[in-house]
């Protein structure tokens, strides 16, 4: 299957000048400025096929938002090829431009002093979108996000978690067949990111877009997306499944069991290392290859009245990754 989206050795790079301090240093600048550059992405290169559900992590500066705008055409790449819908983004063909939808939840794109329905009425005007397939989308898409009754009021009253449900059908209003998000879920209540959670999941399943997604929150990787890819400092660090990235940078599980009967620690550290001990209620850290092992010895010799295995926090092994590279770097 060709891939709905390429990218190979994408590099972007900036240029600015340096100023020395002071008063002396800005007379200076005016007959000579050192000129320098930094590159916010570094070659990288990655395919994804349609109908995926893609997270893109990254620490701040890592270069996530500077790659969705080359990949949409905001930005025009220093060099590298990109393809997206087997076009060129950065050549803005109105055909292209119909196909995809770039969503920043720091950016605001609806009218702040007019009702949300007049922005949508506008992107209907820009898109093309004929009036039966705008009504059916429109129904659809207020429904899902429950603003049906939010419509007509003005974008500056609404809340941050209605803006940005507000947000995601002017996005979707034109059934984009790709779909940018950069930080949706950024600034809401634990409510209004599941809201949107759920939403974005089922448009993904039932619509077959194919979903780039940015996001600080590891629980939107976590419950949405089946494909990681990790870039800090504009290179790219690991490309695969959520769960091969446990595999891969995690050694160890973590066990928790409460016993029927106290016992001494010291037979408890005989099977791991002990995390935390309430009660009769112990944490061990044990090695990932040891689980099924270790987990039916501690079955064998004492009663047990619930066990748990759990994975390391992806939060810890995606930090793990970035100090790990700084160590090296």
């Amino acid at each position: 299957m060709k891939p709905i989206i390429s990218i190979k050795n994408l590099v972007k790079q900036y240029s600015y000048y340096k100023k020395q301090p002071g008063l002396l240093g800005s007379i200076k600048s005016l007959f000579h400025r050192e000129k320098l550059y930094v590159e916010a992405v570094k070659g990288i290169s990655f395919e994804i096929q349609p109908g995926e559900f893609v997270g893109f992590v990254g620490p701040n500066g890592a270069g996530k938002t500077t790659t969705l705008k080359m990949l949409s055409g905001i930005l025009y790449p220093t060099s590298g090829d990109v393809d997206v819908l087997n076009h060129k983004p950065f050549e803005r063909e109105p055909e292209f431009q119909k196909q995809f939808a770039l969503v920043m939840g720091q950016k605001n794109q609806l009218w702040w002093d007019l009702p949300a329905i007049e922005s949508f009425l506008l992107n209907k005007a820009i898109y093309e979108i004929p009036d039966a397939l705008f009504k059916k989308n429109l129904d659809e898409l207020s429904e899902l996000l429950d603003i049906k009754d939010i419509l007509d009021v003005q974008v500056r009253k609404l809340s941050l978690g209605q803006r940005m449900k507000c947000e995601l059908v002017a996005a979707l209003l034109h059934s984009p067949k790709v779909l940018f998000l950069d930080e949706p879920t950024i600034g809401l209540d634990v409510i209004s990111q599941n809201a949107i959670r759920e939403f974005l999941k089922a448009y993904n399943k039932e619509k077959g877009a194919t979903i780039i997604l940015t996001s600080h929150y590891m629980q939107d990787i976590r419950r949405l997306c089946d494909r990681v890819i990790i870039i800090d400092h504009g290179q790219l660090l690991y490309d695969g499944t959520y769960d091969a990235l446990h595999t891969q940078y995690s050694d160890s599980k973590t066990v928790e069991f409460t016993l029927a009967n106290r016992v001494d620690a010291k037979e408890i550290e005989v099977f791991g290392k002990i995390l935390s001990q309430k009660d009769r209620t112990f944490s061990i850290k044990i090695p990932r290859e040891k689980t099924a092992e270790i987990t039916g010895k501690i079955l064998e010799k004492f009663q047990v009245d619930d066990i748990v295995i759990h994975e390391r926090d992806i939060e810890e092994i995606i930090e793990e990754i970035f100090t790990d590279k700084k160590m090296r770097d």
